[in-house]
């Protein structure tokens, strides 16, 4: 009984020893197939040369619609000179944006 204690105890320490790091090491994805940052990285759009499908695939909440909103204000109102002028397109909002601000380049 005295040895299955001691086993125990030893157990423990290594537990203690490996497991937190371990488990560190998981959340910040170090055992992932594709490492977490290279899953949050995407190419960044370039709003005034990108199509409507590009758009569309490229940015969070744009859909075809919005796409087209940003290409018909682009086509009005000549390029966008800051990114920020995407607020004046209809459907454009500050959530958009927010989501949105590493995706976008001029």
């Amino acid at each position: 009984m005295k040895s299955l204690m001691h086993w125990s105890k030893a157990g423990l320490v290594w537990l203690a020893l490996l497991g937190a790091p371990l488990a560190m090491m998981w959340s910040a994805g170090v055992f992932a197939a594709e490492p977490v940052q290279a899953v949050q990285q995407a190419a960044a759009v370039n709003i005034n040369t990108a199509n409507a499908d590009e758009l569309a695939a490229g940015l969070v909440g744009v859909g075809p619609a919005k796409a087209q909103a940003i290409i018909s204000y682009r086509e009005t109102n000549g390029p966008f000179t800051d990114k920020s002028q995407l607020l004046l397109v209809k459907g454009i909002g500050e959530a958009i944006m927010k989501q949105n601000e590493d995706r976008i380049s001029l």
